[in-house]
């Protein structure tokens, strides 16, 4: 019966691993590249083939070399003669500025744009689904292999995971990376040994490798520790000297493995950055001295540097249930968690909750956690409160991806329901074979939504949305990240249009795919765009830019709701008057942008012509000094 059963487990988990497989890389062949896409796959070519690290800095390697080693096999080409390859490399802010036309012309201009992003995303699904195969055998471990098996149910179908798992992102690297480091940090406490000094170190260092954000595991580890002093575990020692020789074993191991993991990250940097020249490290000298100092110290240099960047640009206003907010503000995730999560996921957490709550108030003791896993749990969900609480209280709220490690860590808290149900109805507690069953019908619901929303996972939101458009509930990679123009050449191309006007959401030329295209701004249009076929992303609507006025023409919603598609009136109302456009007091800037000008413009211009990144530059620049010359005379004096 037992080997019967596994069988039917191994059959659920390859039929779930292909069902995402399917999903998340049929959806993904319709979209065009996204908004960090560009920079990413560009930056993460050149570290493969130049061995130098100047570009995107702000985000550690590992996910892009990881998407670049099948289009450098390929034979991907590059042009190092670029002017956005000099530039890049001439100072830490004019990287940020150089990468997005660097990649956008190794995307769009040197390669075909179709298969380099196709066979950039293939390494990201391979790290989806191996996540996926993670979550199974740790949830198998922590409850039985129905509880593995409800854990890959829930994220095989999850939207999130469908949606961000195959783009070149750095959001599935860490969430996989972050659950090996927790799993193999539990195990190197429960029995400290070489083997898992190493695996943790390796794991952990990986993460770093990962995302900044990795850096939360310095709170976890001691959350975790300091949890046990709050709360101990039956396999802690009793007797105080014994205790006292098990921790101060299990700190030196971790010593240990966070040393291997800076290792691990320093290797990768000093590998990737051999070619990069160390200009910036100057101060130190020019002598063969000072030179081989500058090349050991870039690896460090680079990742602090590239953690400052990230801290820079890293604090963008919050839009949430319509309404933008200057910063962060703590309902932001726990609302996009509860939009964009399927309904079937929701209960399953609802009922695992519910069926905790019944165990720990019933007289007979059960234990759902496996044996010896113990350690394993409590790193799980003190994690979760970590990883969390972090995004709670973060001002850098923009993604639902961002809360990717939470979402993996609340999937595995439901390993131990189907055997904590199967314990409970043993037990004679009469509602167990009803929660059984509904625990069933609430994995085929995920299934089913999962199958219903294809292929629009990016813009995903539930009935609790209440029917009412996305662009008033939520924005940005929520609702639309650029990845809808493949489907708006389609229906160009069913009409027979020539010409249409564009408002995009992305730094990118949309007329790499929408070839009729021209770059327009929905808040901006005069009497000449009358009668003509106009398509807004829908973060332009209301959010990034004022053009709700849009909505008094009919309109098409596309790609899920991610564009809209309107044919303008041949008359178009003055600026101001009721059914035109805002005036330019009312005007709202690109991504709640304090840039001065349009973002989007500035990037098309130097896309177009690189000639004009110095420039824009130099504009960018003296625009700064005045602002701060502004501000500083403004302040009152002593």
């Amino acid at each position: 019966m037992k080997t019967q059963s596994s069988r039917i487990v191994l059959a659920g988990v390859v039929l779930l691993l292909a069902l995402m497989a399917v999903l998340a890389d049929g959806a993904a062949r319709r979209e065009s590249i996204t908004f960090d896409e560009m920079a990413h796959i560009g930056a993460g070519v050149s570290y493969l083939q130049k061995l130098d690290m100047r570009m995107n800095e702000e985000h550690p390697p590992l996910a892009k070399v990881l998407a670049a080693l099948p289009l450098v096999v390929r034979g991907v080409h590059a042009d190092y003669s670029h002017l956005s390859w000099a530039f890049s490399g001439s100072g830490l802010f004019k990287q940020y500025l150089g990468e997005w036309i660097f990649g956008h012309w190794l995307i769009t201009r040197w390669n075909d744009p179709i298969a380099t992003v196709f066979w950039a995303r293939q390494s990201m699904l391979f790290l989806t689904l191996v996540l996926g195969i993670v979550l199974f055998l740790y949830g198998a471990r922590i409850g039985d292999q129905w509880g593995g098996l409800l854990c890959l149910c829930a994220y095989a179908t999850m939207p999130v995971m469908l949606a961000f798992g195959p783009l070149v992102l750095t959001d599935i690297a860490i969430t996989l990376f972050v659950v090996l480091t927790l799993w193999a940090f539990a195990s190197m406490w429960r029995s400290p040994s070489p083997g898992t000094v190493l695996r943790f170190g390796f794991a952990f260092g990986a993460a770093l490798l990962s995302k900044f954000s990795a850096g939360l595991l310095f709170f976890c580890f001691p959350a975790f520790i300091l949890s046990l002093r709050w709360r101990p575990l039956r396999e802690l020692p009793t007797d105080k000297a014994e205790l006292r020789a098990w921790r101060r074993s299990r700190w030196w191991n971790l010593t240990k493995g966070i040393f291997l993991a800076a290792l691990v990250v320093y290797a990768v940097y000093f590998f990737l950055s051999w070619n990069e020249p160390t200009d910036s490290l100057g101060l130190l000298g020019t002598n063969k001295a000072a030179l081989l100092l500058r090349r050991l110290l870039m690896p460090p240099w680079i990742y602090l540097r590239g953690l400052a960047l990230f801290a820079f640009t890293g604090k963008p206003p919050a839009f949430i249930l319509g309404h933008s907010y200057p910063h962060g503000v703590w309902f932001f995730f726990p609302v996009l968690f509860l939009l964009k999560s399927s309904l079937a996921f929701l209960l399953l957490l609802v009922l695992a909750l519910v069926v905790g709550l019944v165990l720990k108030f019933r007289p007979v003791r059960v234990a759902v956690i496996s044996e010896g896993l113990e350690l394993h749990w409590r790193a799980v969900w003190v994690s979760l409160v970590v990883f969390t609480a972090a995004c709670i209280l973060s001002r850098f709220q923009f993604s639902i991806r961002h809360f990717s490690v939470s979402f993996a860590l609340l999937i595995l808290l439901l390993a131990p329901l189907p055997r904590a149900l199967n314990q409970l109805r043993n037990s004679g507690w009469h509602a167990a074979g009803a929660a059984l069953w509904l625990t069933v019908a609430l994995a085929l619901a995920s299934i089913a939504t999962a199958v219903r929303a294809y292929p629009n996972y990016l813009p995903f939101l539930n009935s609790l949305s209440g029917g009412r458009p996305g662009y008033l509930l939520v924005a940005d990679s929520n609702l639309d990240w650029n990845q809808g123009l493949l489907e708006v050449e389609n229906f160009v191309r069913q009409r027979g249009l020539t010409r249409v006007l564009i408002d995009s959401y992305g730094f990118s030329d949309p007329a790499v795919y929408v070839h009729e295209a021209k770059l327009w701004n929905c808040q901006k249009a005069v009497q000449e765009d009358g009668g003509q076929w106009a398509f807004v992303s829908a973060n332009l609507i209301q959010e990034s830019h004022n053009c709700l006025w849009l909505l008094q023409i009919p309109h098409e919603a596309l790609a899920g709701g991610s564009m809209y598609a309107f044919q303008l009136p041949h008359v178009i109302p003055p600026a101001g008057t009721p059914g035109g456009p805002p005036l330019p007091e009312d005007y709202r800037d690109f991504a709640n942008s304090s840039f001065p000008g349009d973002l989007r413009l500035m990037f098309l211009n130097c896309i177009r012509d690189p000639q004009q990144l110095q420039l824009t530059w130099d504009q960018l620049t003296a625009q700064g000094a005045g602002k701060q010359k502004q501000e500083g005379s403004s302040k009152p004096k002593r």
